[in-house]
């Protein structure tokens, strides 16, 4: 037996993978604390936080198969009725889909997000954290559900 490392050809993803992330980036990032420093000196419970998620898609080049995916997340805290902060991102990806046109739609809005949600979760943890209150973990989202009540609206406005 030799000792020499064994040499493997680089690795190139295949031309027709389905889904291809091709980069991921934080689009849009606030966080807000109104009544601060106030409200640090009257915070007396956990705030209640209000989350508000929304998924959209669009072509990053008219009739091509690139497109950015944006993960938006809304979160409004409140103690009584005292505003604590208020959170917002859009985290994005693109990605490179090499699917037929009747999964594009599920694809798009199911699988994508679904790739790019831990991130977006672990942003929104630590800004909250990073801003003085205790950290936003967000539940796993049923991004099927999300898809399939957004088809219903849809479909129901029609």
């Amino acid at each position: 037996m030799s000792d020499e490392p064994i040499q493997l050809p680089p690795q190139q993803p295949p031309a027709n993978m389905p889904i291809m992330l091709n980069i991921q980036f934080t689009k849009d990032l606030s966080f807000e604390v109104p009544g601060a420093p106030e409200v640090f000196n009257n915070l007396r419970e956990q705030p209640r936080v209000d989350l508000a998620l929304d998924v959209q898609a669009r072509p990053v080049i008219e009739g091509g198969n690139v497109f950015e995916v944006s993960l938006i997340i809304r979160a409004d805290a409140k103690a009584q009725s005292t505003p604590c902060f208020i959170a917002e991102l859009t985290y994005s990806g693109v990605f490179t889909l090499n699917v037929p046109q009747e999964h594009l739609e599920p694809v798009l809005l199911v699988e994508c997000p679904r790739l790019l949600f831990p991130f977006a979760r672990n942003i929104l943890a630590d800004v909250t954290r990073d801003g003085g209150f205790p950290p936003v973990l967000l539940d796993p989202i049923d991004f099927v559900q999300l898809w399939q009540n957004r088809r219903g609206q849809t479909s129901g406005t029609a």
